[in-house]
């Protein structure tokens, strides 16, 4: 699948699963569950986000954008940790609001059911997203996919407390458990939030870093030395340059020739990494 039919799909999957989850809190009156269909709203907006960033990202390097687009996956990314942090605390404000007020739960055994066929279509749609991310290296449909899996994870944990409740009355689990889905949102948010930002402030790329280390190594017959190795990611593109040091004997052709060649290496087994190589006489 491509990634903008996976975001589409991940867009419509989501206000379907918000309006089974919603179900399930009227038929029961838990807050627990109401707070699990309110993080389903912040899915909706993240998606809705997620698939216009791709739509972008996949757009041709232009005049104004030479490097590409793809940066906008990272936005993205921390506009989707920053919508998860928000959502977070209105389930710690509705939570907090039932703690100390007796409230009556109602069809439990029915309102987990209901769930259950949510967190079904929500672990498939993570499933799908995580496997299209792979096959075209998008990190906005990475994000999405973690995203609903923690969703998945949350909801779970809402189950066994609110059986726990049903077994022993004690109503006040409800309140308990969306303050924990509250904090497993939060810690979900803040992880966004920082690895994105570490993206935007063009964090370097230490395994593709390796990877060109390793190539040139291969090669070290034929130059002197290289140094000044950076590299910074922009979507699933790695741009990377460094400075190669070469016999001052070698015409401008040679020297020429060899960043040629190993350049198209590099591409040839590293598609998505961009290098740029600065010839120099050695010092």
């Amino acid at each position: 699948m491509k990634k903008r039919q996976a975001a589409l799909t991940a867009l419509i999957c989501g206000i379907a699963i918000f309006g089974i989850k919603l179900a399930a809190y009227f038929v029961s009156n838990s807050v627990a569950l109401l707070s699990d269909a309110l993080e389903s709203i912040v899915n909706i907006a993240a998606s809705g986000l997620m698939f216009f960033s791709v739509c972008v990202s996949e757009r041709a390097p232009d005049n104004s954008h030479k490097y590409g687009h793809e940066k906008i996956e990272d936005i993205s990314s921390l506009v989707e940790g920053i919508f998860i942090l928000i959502a977070a605390l209105f389930i710690i404000y509705a939570a907090a609001g039932r703690l100390f007020e007796h409230a009556e739960l109602f069809e439990l055994d029915v309102a987990i059911g209901i769930s259950m066929l949510a967190t079904a279509l929500n672990a498939g749609l993570s499933w799908l997203l995580i496997k299209t991310a792979k096959s075209w290296g998008s990190t906005a449909l990475e994000g999405d996919a973690k995203h609903l899996f923690s969703d998945v994870v949350s909801t779970v944990g809402v189950w066994i407390g609110l059986i726990i409740a049903q077994l022993t009355g004690w109503s006040f689990l409800d309140s308990i458990l969306a303050f924990l889905v509250a904090a497993l949102i939060v810690r979900m948010g803040v992880k966004l939030v920082l690895k994105s930002s570490n993206r935007l402030m063009d964090q370097s790329c230490i395994a593709e870093e390796k990877k060109i280390k390793e190539i040139l190594g291969r090669h070290s017959f034929k130059f002197i030395d290289f140094h000044d190795l950076k590299t910074r990611r922009s979507g699933n593109q790695v741009f990377a340059e460094l400075h190669l040091s070469v016999d001052g004997s070698l015409s401008v052709k040679e020297a020429h020739d060899l960043t040629d060649h190993l350049e198209e290496e590099l591409k040839e087994e590293c598609p998505n990494i961009n290098l740029t190589i600065h010839v120099e006489p050695p010092e």
